[in-house]
């Protein structure tokens, strides 16, 4: 966003194109264009891809303080604390495409262990594990 857009309120259109510009850049254009095919063609997925768009990518992921690096890892963490496999399987994706590897990632996941426990950290490294074999499949 520009200077001036950061001065004025922005509608909800230039919102929604703001954080669809975020998503895309956090999970990369081919991926994006893979779930805009799959998920958000369904009409009550649409409203929750409004809701986040408008929202969670524009507002949130723009705020200023982080890069962007460190909130994917945030987020991966928040994802494994919370056993939130689904949304991790997508937030790893944004860890690598903001330059964490997959080794830091794992070492960041393995570090929970003593706080949220076994169960919660194996899922977590499981579902790390599936995406990172996805991720090397799709660039080979």
């Amino acid at each position: 966003m520009s200077d001036a857009t950061d001065k004025l309120p922005l509608t909800k259109s230039e919102l929604r194109e703001a954080g669809r510009a975020m998503r895309r850049r956090l999970v990369g254009e081919a991926y994006a264009d893979k779930l805009d095919r799959e998920v958000y063609k369904n009409r009550h997925m649409e409203k929750f891809a409004e809701v986040t768009q408008e929202w969670l990518f524009a507002q949130q992921w723009n705020r200023p303080g982080l890069d962007l690096k460190t909130r994917s890892l945030i987020t991966i963490i928040s994802d494994t604390a919370t056993g939130s496999l689904d949304a991790l399987r997508l937030h790893v994706r944004f860890g690598l495409n903001h330059g964490w590897s997959e080794d830091e990632i794992v070492e960041s996941i393995m570090h929970c262990l003593g706080y949220i426990g076994v169960p919660l950290v194996r899922g977590a490294l499981i579902a790390a594990t599936q995406v990172f074999d996805e991720v090397r499949a799709e660039t080979a």
